[in-house]
């Protein structure tokens, strides 16, 4: 079958949305924006799927990825988080520099080499963002997450993972001088707008409702 590189960020972006989005199905307005696309071009290419088994779709209906199409997002996955993995460890990319060149990276078609960075990388199980990377029958544990945005004041917890992996937000982290690991402690909730007060490394800081929404963590 022949895959293009677009047609395989269609195929990443639908699993976002409904397997890793809780959703169903999505529609075709919903790609379109998170694609950046106008939804009549998006319905050329989703038809062009359809005829490859890769959706599930009816005109003016929701779309759904099949059985060959779901197998092949979390391949693309496992790739693009293996070469995240492999450009933060040996390629001295930071954790907001990554995305960008993995995405290059994951339309590569061999398997032989994703197979073999696997094993150089000592088959990892997270990335440098805390996603879960699926190994090579593309099995992977689905983890319930709580973002920060949950806790209330007194709990500590741990920053496991992001949900925003854009490198204008991963910047901004870092320039918190917050990572993986940070042990953080909520200070004070506000009513008003649930903003927080948070304290990490000796430090305190003010955070909106959209940063604590964006920010994945394990409750100590």
């Amino acid at each position: 079958m022949n895959i293009t590189s677009n047609i395989e960020d269609y195929i990443k972006a639908i699993f976002h949305l409904t397997f890793e989005g809780s959703l169903e199905k999505v529609g075709t307005n919903q790609l379109a924006e998170y694609l950046g696309l106008s939804p009549a071009s998006v319905s050329v290419m989703i038809k062009k799927m359809k005829s490859k088994h890769l959706v599930d779709y009816e005109k003016y209906g929701k779309i759904s990825l099949t059985e060959v199409g779901h197998n092949l997002a979390i391949k693309l996955i496992r790739k693009h988080r293996l070469w995240e993995t492999f450009l933060h460890r040996y390629m001295n990319f930071s954790w907001d520099e990554v995305h960008e060149v993995a995405h290059q990276l994951e339309h590569i078609q061999s398997a032989k080499l994703i197979r073999e960075l696997d094993n150089f990388l000592g088959n990892p199980k997270l990335d440098p963002h805390g996603d879960v990377i699926p190994d090579e029958e593309g099995n992977f544990s689905r983890t319930t997450r709580k973002s920060l945005s949950e806790l209330e004041k007194g709990h500590r917890c741990r920053l496991v993972s992001v949900k925003d992996s854009s490198a204008v937000f991963l910047k901004y982290v870092t320039q918190l001088g917050l990572a993986l690991s940070s042990e953080i402690e909520v200070l004070e909730v506000r009513e008003f707008d649930h903003s927080m007060m948070i304290k990490y490394e000796n430090k305190v800081e003010n955070i909106s409702k959209k940063f604590a929404e964006s920010v994945y963590v394990e409750v100590l």
